[in-house]
């Protein structure tokens, strides 16, 4: 059979798919000269070129994806072309499960998975409680005195103390407590630190120390047989884990211990802390979820869920979830090029009044009345999508509702002052303390 060369007169097959459309290099410029937020450069992109847009801070552009279907195309139905590279915070979590890649990701992801859904989240129940039942009881004894609590402070104390009965059985003792203070100095400090590793390490290694000092003294009470009084954690999982799988080395046992107490507390935290932020300018929003039912029924637990929900609608836990184009890709029509960083924007999709109905208002009743909502599963994620979701979901959530069913029905702050604007780092937290008293 014969064979036919291409003519030369016939063009190349075209690249799929269209450019994305880039911001004006002129907008950005200004947004630089006037030292903006990025989340103030994404949100020009977005408004501007829509739900996949591009900007250029170097020599290659960024992209910027908000679109709900663009979002599940790169975190749910294409993971493999769209991976993380280095976690910005391993300096501090190592090659836990947030920063591991890979195979070894896969590993140490379905060690932890049954640990935090269905049978394994019952596990924790008693321990979630027994630490909302200490933070209640501390803020009976503010409530009574008039003494001055900082909210922010408060529920970080609340979300260390759940997280730590959960990987040791123990409650968090004071001197634990003020050693485990470093976690969070350490992850504000992250954005601004040198990008030299050797010269960023030294810059936190003091707190590092004594992050480190916490985690070995856990470990060998672990490995002694020093169960707390809510019996074994899960870092007894990881310990058994060590005796078959050689992977798990006193080095990974540390990098997991930190990892899970960076994101069980931290993110927790701040958006609880957010909630009570939201609920002073909105105070109707707490009368309505104590009046949807009795202490203790299901439709006030939905309620309470539903304030949870809105208030990580607003400041969602993985505000932006930073990827790189694998291989070359069409991602809603636009041609993305290998090597292409990728930045999903969470925190914009759910503010967008395209999806949302007044976006901008406090209103949890979208949680709870059918259709309010958008349908489509990119269009709310705060903690992510697909198969890299954040895996203390359910965890997250029943802790901030057993919590808030103790404190809301008996407990309004004050606040004294509150914070000015938000800061932008690994997460979205306000940006200063959040002094208050408590009333009735």
């Amino acid at each position: 059979m014969a064979t036919h060369a291409r003519p030369a007169s016939l063009p190349s097959r075209p690249p799929e798919g269209r450019r994305v459309p880039e911001l004006d290099p002129a907008l950005v410029g200004q947004w630089q000269a006037g030292g903006g937020e990025l989340i103030d450069l994404f949100a020009q992109a977005r408004q501007r070129l829509g739900g996949v847009a591009a900007f250029r801070l170097g020599p290659r552009p960024t992209v910027l994806v908000t679109d709900p279907p663009a979002v599940q195309h790169v975190l749910a139905l294409h993971p493999d072309r769209y991976v993380k590279r280095s976690h910005r915070a391993r300096l501090l979590i190592g090659d836990g499960v947030l920063a591991a890649t890979g195979e070894a990701w896969q590993r140490q992801r379905r060690l932890l998975q049954s640990q935090f859904t269905g049978r394994g989240m019952r596990r924790y129940e008693q321990r979630i409680t027994g630490a909302a039942r200490t933070a209640a009881a501390r803020w009976a004894a503010y409530a009574r005195s008039g003494e001055v609590l900082d909210v922010g402070d408060e529920m970080r104390r609340f979300a260390l103390d759940t997280i730590w009965r959960s990987l040791t059985g123990h409650p968090l003792d004071p001197a634990t407590a003020r050693e485990l203070a470093a976690v969070p100095a350490v992850v504000a400090a992250l954005p601004s630190l040198p990008a030299d590793g050797a010269a960023a390490r030294g810059a936190v290694a003091a707190e590092l120390a004594r992050i480190d000092a916490v985690a070995s003294h856990a470990v060998a009470a672990a490995r002694d047989g020093r169960a707390g009084p809510d019996g074994p954690g899960l870092l007894h999982v990881l310990l058994e884990a060590a005796g078959t799988r050689p992977e798990y080395t006193d080095r990974l046992i540390r990098d997991e211990l930190v990892t899970l107490l960076v994101a069980g507390h931290e993110t927790t935290a701040t958006t609880l802390t957010w909630l009570y932020l939201l609920l002073d300018r909105n105070p109707q929003a707490r009368e309505q979820a104590l009046a949807a039912g009795a202490e203790g029924s299901p439709e006030r637990r939905q309620a309470v869920q539903a304030l949870v929900h809105e208030t990580l609608r607003f400041y969602p836990s993985a505000w932006i979830l930073p990827r790189c184009a694998a291989e070359d890709d069409v991602l809603a029509g636009y041609r993305i090029e290998a090597g292409t960083d990728v930045l999903v924007c969470p925190y914009l999709t759910h503010r967008d009044p395209g999806l949302w109905e007044d976006p901008g208002r406090f209103d949890p009743g979208r949680f709870t009345t059918p259709g309010r909502r958008p349908a489509h599963p990119g269009s709310y994620l705060p903690f992510g999508i697909g198969p890299r979701a954040c895996l203390g979901l359910q965890f997250a959530l029943r802790e901030s509702t057993v919590l808030l069913e103790h404190l809301l029905p008996a407990h309004t702050p004050c606040f004294r002052s509150t914070p000015a604007k938000a800061a932008y780092s690994i997460i979205v937290r306000p940006d200063g303390p959040t002094p208050a008293t408590l009333g009735g």
